[in-house]
């Protein structure tokens, strides 16, 4: 296999579920963004910069749980401080299709 990593590395990456509580119009960030508030559970709440304006809208996004990496150091986007990142992948377009569980679950549960 190529690129195998253990799983010790694996888990090094602190992958949670949360639910999107706020989302918000992003104009500042230089490519179109929204700002999210993601309820982490035993985290709290954290703040994320997402591109995803050309398949989500903000409305659709309140409630939504989504799978974030939360142990990545803050980042300055513009004037906002993002504290995870909301995972997703590249669609035909180059869009970006949330990671989302299948069913709901307790926020801040690790994906294992």
């Amino acid at each position: 296999m190529e690129n195998t990593i253990t799983w010790q590395q694996f888990t090094a990456v602190d992958l949670r579920v949360g639910t999107i509580v706020q989302a918000e119009p992003f104009p500042e960030a230089r490519k179109p963004a929204y700002k999210l508030w993601i309820d982490l559970g035993e985290l709290g709440i954290k703040k994320s910069s997402a591109q995803i304006t050309k398949r989500y809208t903000v409305e659709s996004l309140l409630g939504q749980q989504v799978i974030c990496v939360t142990n990545f150091p803050p980042k300055q986007v513009g004037p906002l401080m993002s504290e995870v990142l909301v995972t997703g992948f590249e669609d035909e377009d180059g869009n970006i299709v949330l990671s989302q569980p299948q069913a709901k679950v307790p926020n801040g549960k690790r994906l294992i």
